[in-house]
C-alpha cells in the first residue's frame, strides 16, 4: 500500500492483482485517492491458501489487459518447492513485454543456519542445505536478471522500503 501510495501521488496509475490457485482479486489501473481506497478495500478481502498459487494463471490474467509497458512489481515469499521454476518462467515471460521488479521475502533463519558453525554430523547436512537452498535462490535471482528483470531479496520488515525506494528509482532514471 505504501508503494500505491507513493506511486498515485506522482500521477502513475496503480493496480492490483491478488492471487492463489486462482485471481482472489483484481483492481485495474487507475488514478487517485478514490483508488487508493479501493485498492486498500481490495486487499482486505485477500485470503491465504495453503498450496502454492498459479504463477502462470495469474500472469495470463494480467497480460490478457495490460498492454501498456508497465512496472509490475511482484511479491513473493519465494518457497523451495516444485513451482519455483514456474515463478521464474511466468516473471521472465512479463519482463519480456514489461519492466518486473521481482521481490523476494528473504528467510533470515535460513541464511543464519547456513553460516552457523556445525557442532555435529546433523547440524552439517542442515548447514549444507541451507547454503545450497540460497545458492539455488541466487541462481534463479541472476536468471531473473538475466532476462531484464529487476530482482531483489528482503527482509519482510524492509519490503515496503525496498519496494518504494525501488519504483523512485525507475522514475529517476527513465526505464519505463
Amino acid at each position: 500500500m505504501s508503494l500505491a501510495e507513493v506511486a498515485l501521488g506522482t500521477g502513475d496509475r496503480v493496480g492490483l492483482l491478488a492471487y492463489g490457485r486462482q485471481v482472489q482479486k483484481r483492481v485495474l489501473p487507475y488514478r487517485g485517492s478514490g483508488h487508493l481506497r479501493q485498492l486498500i478495500r481490495q486487499l482486505a478481502y485477500v485470503k491465504e491458501e495453503a498450496h502454492e498459487g498459479d504463477h502462470l494463471l495469474a500472469l495470463s490474467a494480467l497480460l490478457s489487459t495490460q498492454k501498456r509497458r508497465s512496472l509490475i512489481v511482484w511479491i513473493t515469499d519465494f518457497p523451495e518447492t516444485a513451482m519455483t521454476p514456474e515463478v521464474i518462467e511466468a516473471a521472465s515471460e512479463a519482463a519480456s513485454r514489461h519492466l518486473v521488479l521481482f521481490v523476494v521475502i528473504g528467510q533470515p533463519d535460513l541464511a543464519r543456519l547456513a553460516a552457523a558453525k556445525p557442532e555435529s554430523v546433523t547440524d552439517m547436512y542442515r548447514s549444507t542445505a541451507a547454503q545450497e537452498t540460497l545458492h539455488r535462490r541466487e541462481v534463479l535471482l541472476a536468471k531473473l536478471r538475466q532476462r531484464g528483470a529487476l530482482a531483489v531479496e528482503v527482509s519482510s520488515a524492509k519490503t515496503s522500503v525496498t519496494v518504494v525506494n525501488s519504483y523512485l528509482d525507475v522514475k529517476q532514471r527513465s526505464l519505463l
